[in-house]
């Protein structure tokens, strides 16, 4: 169920922390590779949660898609319309762009504050940093380890479509500017392939992390 590959990672810090980044296409069972570590007692830092305090707080970001997608794309309660965002994204690169350049740095600037939380209150172990765009935002160099989950295209969307609600075009068209699963597995250490089984793939979630750990503490002591 796993293929390793081996790349450079962040420089030993004594910190206490194993940074574990976690990426894969959206609906590849991600979130519940994290449930389990977080189980067993690691911490996790959601990027796509981190994305939607930023548009819902930051008022910076509000004012932008204020004015970029009307002033009711924030419903009476201050939720934000993300449909209407995604369906504008997804077939504009050019609002997209605009999207990515506006929250995106905003996204990274609060996963290490939240980092840094994390090592102030002296937790010590695994920290799971979960976001798809981990490596188009550079921070794998930044982990310990990457873990890459994959999935077949079609359970991909099936599930967007159970999680979200989302229609198939929807999920088809967040999928095609995605990643291709061979690219997420090429960049990380493990690849984790999810056949649905969800009790297989939590083993082996807590199985990589022990791998990874180990390895990770072998190539530091030959360095």
């Amino acid at each position: 169920m796993s293929t390793e590959r081996a790349r450079p990672r962040r420089a030993h810090t004594g910190d206490g922390l194993f940074i574990l980044g976690l990426v894969g296409r959206a609906g590849s069972g991600k979130s519940t590779v994290a449930r389990a570590i977080a189980a067993d007692g690691g911490a996790v830092i959601d990027a796509d949660r981190l994305g939607h305090e930023v548009t819902l707080h930051d008022p910076e970001v509000r004012a932008a898609l204020s004015a970029e997608y009307g002033a009711d794309v924030y419903g009476p309660d201050g939720s934000l319309d993300r449909r209407r965002v995604a369906a504008r994204v997804f077939s504009d690169p050019a609002a997209r762009a605009r999207l990515d350049a506006l929250v995106h740095p905003r996204i990274m600037e609060r996963a290490w504050e939240a980092m840094n939380q994390l090592r102030l209150a002296g937790h010590r172990g695994v920290v799971v940093l979960d976001a798809a765009l981990l490596l188009a935002w550079g921070m794998e160099r930044s982990c310990d380890a990457v873990l890459a989950v994959t999935a077949p295209e079609s359970e991909q969307v099936a599930r967007l479509m159970r999680s979200r609600g989302w229609s198939e075009a929807e999920a088809r068209a967040v999928l095609a500017v995605q990643r291709p699963n061979e690219a997420f597995a090429e960049a990380a250490d493990l690849t984790l392939a999810n056949d649905g089984n969800v009790a297989e793939l939590e083993r082996a979630a807590r199985a990589a992390v022990v791998r990874l750990m180990a390895e990770r503490r072998a190539a530091l002591r030959i360095a």
